[in-house]
């Protein structure tokens, strides 16, 4: 198992999305992302991933959620997700990837992984989730995802 990032730039009404060249899911869109090294945080690691794939200085990112991917029984990975809206630079293509501006309400679902069309358009609209989704050679079979919401308890008298 291992554990990922991926940040979804925002700015305008439009979200930055990649086409990815290379590795799993080559040919889909996603957002920036990878794993995250030994000895970062995934704040750090998010800043680096975009900074390789896409050539953006993140200013700032904020808490979005937590994926779990389980594929043929096995956990492949944890990802953390990340959104930010503070960062310095015009992206640029690298040999990772091809980076896009897409309007928040025309993200391409059917170029995207399965699970995306699921907790995705909430990531978008400002909420954050907790999901774990189950595959089969990369074929979704099942999720369960959960909206992470802040409450607050009033302690007993």
């Amino acid at each position: 198992m291992r554990f990922e990032v991926l940040t979804y730039i925002i700015r305008d009404g439009k979200v930055l999305l990649i086409e990815k060249k290379r590795g799993l899911g080559s040919g889909k869109i996603n957002a920036p992302g990878g794993k995250v090294e030994a000895g970062e945080t995934p704040e750090e690691a998010a800043a680096r991933e975009v900074r390789e794939e896409v050539g953006l200085k993140l200013r700032e990112v904020e808490f979005a959620g937590i994926l779990e991917f389980i594929n043929n029984g096995e956990i492949h990975s944890h990802c953390y997700v990340f959104l930010s809206r503070e960062f310095d630079g015009d992206p640029v293509e690298t040999a990772e990837a091809r980076p896009v501006w897409v309007p928040l309400d025309r993200v391409p679902y059917s170029r995207m992984w399965e699970d995306d069309e699921l907790w995705l358009p909430l990531v978008l609209s400002g909420k954050k989730v907790l999901g774990r989704f189950w595959f089969r050679d990369w074929r979704m079979t099942d999720h369960a995802m959960f909206e992470l919401r802040a409450h607050t308890t009033r302690p007993s008298t």
